[in-house]
């Protein structure tokens, strides 16, 4: 496994905001460790190539560090950071967005028996020792960075090299439930997306169930197995992080941003936060001033 030239590629390349010149493809560096900080998790592999990170979902936590990789295959709500970064040994990553459409094309085109069954619904996230074949994928990948006129015809090869890596290997059922219309994970991911348009709403289980063509039961099960969640607390998960988010904009109207986000009462929306994040929204409030919202995916 080339961790090496793949630090090294890293560390030339990492950007403030995350991006590459490669469509869909992140990398990132950072110097020191980061106190944990909530906000969405994408729909991406994250490769570790220097320190490590820690996330966690719902009652969930997920350890990642060189050489592992983890994948989400729903946008959820997480808290994470990295645990390990100096300025001697930064910590170092590698993303590379997952898209619906671009699975579900790998899977048709996949002979039958090339693909391992699968079975019951995964998790929406997992981690697992990359092996050299993707390691491998990921260093020719990012070598294109240095050639930038192969970038056009090469970069969509590898990038599609690196799907079939993840779909045949040892979290493939994941990723795989990305690209079948009719997985439970999709079938859940209907719902989590409503839940994220319509936050400020209340809204009855049994509806988002029929929404997600699923029995209230099977509809609830799935979704905490995804998500490790149940719908009312994924949807308090966003509330928050979004409140949040208008705090930093909106700092001295506490009362008025927990009313935005669906709160009627100023003091549970208060109280919730503070549970949350660790302080009340008005202390919180004063820290984020002039802080700049991530918005590439956090598991990078």
């Amino acid at each position: 496994m080339d961790l090496d030239e793949l630090r090294s590629l890293l560390a030339r390349h990492a950007r403030p905001d995350m991006t590459t010149d490669i469509d869909g493809v992140l990398v990132s560096k950072v110097e020191q460790p980061d106190p944990p900080s909530p906000s969405m998790s994408g729909t991406v592999l994250a490769l570790i190539a220097q320190g490590a990170k820690r996330i966690a979902l719902g009652d969930r936590v997920y350890e990642y560090r060189a050489g592992q990789y983890l994948v989400a295959s729903v946008d959820m709500p997480i808290t994470g950071h990295f645990t390990e970064a100096s300025p001697e040994r930064p910590a170092m990553g590698f993303g590379l967005i997952l898209h619906p459409a671009t699975v579900a094309e790998l899977l048709l085109q996949a002979a039958p028996g090339d693909l391992p069954p699968g079975g019951g619904t995964p998790s929406g996230m997992a981690v697992s020792d990359a092996p050299d074949a993707l390691v491998d994928a990921v260093v020719r990948l990012l070598r294109l960075l240095d050639r930038p006129r192969d970038v056009a015809v090469l970069a969509p090869l590898i990038k599609r090299e690196i799907l079939w890596r993840l779909v045949t290997g040892e979290q493939g059922a994941v990723v795989r439930q990305l690209g079948l219309a009719d997985s439970n994970l999709t079938h859940v991911a209907r719902a989590v997306r409503w839940i994220r348009d319509h936050y400020t709403q209340s809204f009855r289980v049994e509806d988002v169930a029929q929404l997600s063509g699923m029995s209230v039961s099977a509809f609830y099960r799935n979704f905490q197995a995804v998500t490790a969640m149940s719908p009312i607390q994924f949807q308090k998960q966003i509330r928050l992080q979004e409140a949040r988010l208008l705090l930093a904009t909106h700092p001295h109207d506490v009362t008025g941003v927990g009313y935005r986000v669906g709160y009627d009462s100023p003091s549970q929306f208060s109280r919730e936060y503070r549970r949350q994040f660790g302080a009340p929204p008005s202390e919180d409030a004063a820290r984020l001033r002039g802080s700049t919202p991530h918005t590439a995916p956090a598991l990078v």
